[in-house]
């Protein structure tokens, strides 16, 4: 559903992306770790076609994102850390005008978010002001947006950013559900027990490059004696590079 193959993007003498190459299935849940400024963000939005690559191809359930956008955007939902709404309009004119974005009609957009709407406890804001909320209530409003078209391919960089832990339990459990119905989840977190808890394989970025990918327990080992603790491996994958990047920036300071 996911296809990556050699991408690369370059911010003039910056590499952010590396010869990035992966491969993710129908209905699986794929959480991508890292440091910050790692290639994260960047590989995701030339995934969802916001960027385009300066090498190397994205494809979505078959569709080159940049040769055939419509076809992905068909497919395909995106969900920022800091997704854009618009301010003037309520949570419930924004879910119409989005359902009627993607050819919905009026009874297929309650039908579809008759259990989400509830589920992320927005029934006390469907009427109020989108300018006028919070950044976790906003951030709610985007995942059920994004959710009532049934997307094949769900795509999201941070989402836990701005949710209390209740909320956070919500979406962690609706993505798994809708993984198992079939839907491909691409998540990108800074938090490795969400990683544990949820993803099928977990990948690791760093420096522009997936320097690992697996299941958790091939995560595990790659930690070394044993390790049972995905935080080694992450650590053991990023600090070398990392410490040398910081010594080069003390020196040219």
């Amino acid at each position: 559903m996911i296809e990556l193959t050699h991408l690369v993007k370059e911010f003039g003498d910056l590499t952010a992306v590396d010869d990035l190459s992966l491969t993710v299935g129908k209905g699986e849940f794929f959480a991508v770790l890292g440091p910050n400024a790692a290639g994260k963000t960047t590989t995701i939005k030339m995934l969802v076609g916001l960027i385009a690559p300066t090498t190397g191809t994205a494809k979505v359930c078959g569709y080159d994102v940049q040769t055939e956008p419509i076809e992905v955007r068909k497919r395909l939902a995106y969900v920022p850390d800091f997704p854009f709404l618009y301010d003037k309009l309520t949570p419930w004119e924004f879910l119409r005008f989005t359902g009627q974005l993607f050819h919905m009609n009026e009874q297929d957009i309650e039908t579809r978010t008759r259990d989400l709407i509830p589920r992320f406890s927005l029934e006390p804001y469907l009427r109020k002001s989108i300018e006028s909320l919070s950044h976790g209530t906003r951030q709610r409003i985007a995942i059920v947006s994004a959710l009532m078209h049934n997307p094949e391919v769900f795509v999201l960089d941070e989402p836990m950013v701005g949710l209390d832990p209740h909320h956070q339990y919500i979406l962690k459990e609706v993505l798994k559900e809708r993984a198992a119905q079939g839907m491909t989840v691409f998540l990108s977190t800074h938090q490795l027990s969400v990683a544990e808890e949820v993803a099928d394989r977990i990948g690791i970025v760093h420096m522009g490059k997936l320097v690992a990918v697996g299941t958790e327990e091939e995560l595990h080992n790659l930690g070394g004696e044993g390790n049972a603790e995905l935080e080694a491996t992450f650590l053991a994958l990023t600090r070398e590079e990392s410490d040398v990047a910081v010594q080069r920036q003390l020196h040219q300071g």
